[in-house]
């Protein structure tokens, strides 16, 4: 096992009704500023929840953080912020409000451009306002981590960044918010929580058995649940274990002690930034054909992966290889998720615009080997074609 220091000083409110309990988990007199997204805040009575339990706070409003949380958007944020003078945040919504609420509480504090704390991936983050979140779709971790991401439209760039004074103070899960989620919202968190699983887990040996169980049981636990989360939103069983799922999947626990991997998230970030794909459709196109050109560095973590996750054993270490990541695919084509290039009427000439990308951005020396370079990149595009 690797040395490594784990810290996660989040709180988790887990449960039906718990926003309730905001009014005690928020500071006493703080000036808080609610950010959300579009109008589901407001159509499922959400954010009218949030907004009577802080009934005795000063409370301001931000909403039309995008999917893609934009930087110009969360810059106006940063402006409410500080011609208000507020002192706490809440996010309200999924990952793309956490990740933007991550960068506000940052930027509002930072003492150079804003743009320095994506360009540097957060190291140069010196200190952050407290903030809370109320979780309404599971998918990205973000509720009990320290990472975000953020798009520039004009400069076509989706950068991540990352830094231990921007872990939430407090996160409330409620299940019950992921009801009346969309099918392909609920669809992409499952694939989300599942390719951040891998991307820690699936790389090479280094005597982590527990690791390697915990993460295997999110794995083996998103194959079960995630076709009854969308046969039945309203199951709440499923959202829970759902919900859980994505939380510890990316709350630095997995990873803990293991080589992690995240060229398939570094390459999709860019499929998004130029082509417009969700993030979790980049990941389901490029995951499979990652595994494929990867196959003889990730050899032993590949044939674990088919046995213990798709009970591959039959066959010969390349014929198990290609079965698990057959099944793998499968497995996000059955969420209705569709894995290739060509099915989002896409083809050979996005290859070199995204090459340039992972260039520009320096992302050349990816993976858990820093072997991953454009080249390989390369060779992963035209597999996923």
């Amino acid at each position: 096992m690797l040395s490594f220091d784990f810290h996660n000083p989040t709180k988790i409110i887990f449960g039906k009704g718990r926003s309730s309990e905001l009014g005690k988990l928020v500071p006493a007199g703080a000036k808080v500023l609610i950010l959300y997204g579009g109008q589901s805040a407001n159509r499922t009575g959400t954010l009218a929840e949030v907004q009577k339990a802080l009934s005795g706070f000063e409370v301001h409003l931000f909403g039309g953080i995008e999917p893609n949380p934009s930087f110009d958007t969360l810059m106006k944020a940063v402006a409410v912020v500080k011609a208000e003078n507020l002192d706490f945040l809440l996010a309200v919504g999924g990952g793309s409000v956490l990740d933007g609420t991550k960068f506000v509480a940052a930027a509002a504090l930072c003492e150079d451009d804003p743009w320095q704390i994506l360009l540097r991936h957060g190291a140069n983050v010196k200190k952050a306002l407290p903030y809370g979140t109320v979780l309404t779709l599971p998918a990205t971790g973000s509720e009990m981590n320290s990472g975000g991401v953020v798009s520039r439209i004009s400069h076509k760039a989706k950068l991540h960044f990352s830094n231990s004074l921007l872990f939430p103070q407090f996160s409330v899960l409620d299940p019950t918010k992921s009801f009346t989620l969309p099918e392909q919202q609920l669809a992409n968190g499952v694939i989300d929580a599942f390719v951040h699983t891998m991307e820690q887990y699936l790389t090479y040996p280094v005597d982590s058995p527990l690791q390697d169980r915990f993460a295997e049981g999110l794995l083996l636990t998103l194959i079960d649940i995630g076709p009854k989360v969308l046969a039945n939103p309203q199951d709440y069983e499923a959202q829970a274990s759902f919900m859980w799922c994505a939380t510890l999947a990316l709350n630095g626990l997995i990873g803990a002690g293991v080589a992690q991997d995240w060229s398939t998230h570094m390459l999709g970030h860019e499929i998004t930034a130029l082509y417009g794909l969700d993030h979790a459709q980049t990941l389901a196109i490029i995951l499979p054909s990652m595994l494929q050109q990867r196959k003889k560095s990730k050899q032993k973590k590949l044939l674990q992966y088919a046995e213990r996750v798709w009970n591959i054993t039959q066959g010969s270490d390349d014929e198990n290889m290609d079965q698990a990541i057959e099944k793998t695919r499968q497995f996000f084509e059955s969420l209705g998720v569709k894995t290739r290039f060509a099915d989002y009427k896409l083809g050979a000439e996005i290859i070199s615009p995204l090459i340039a990308q992972l260039e520009n951005h320096h992302m050349t020396r990816l993976g858990e080997h820093n072997d991953v370079t454009p080249e390989v990149c390369r060779q992963v595009l035209e597999k996923s074609l």
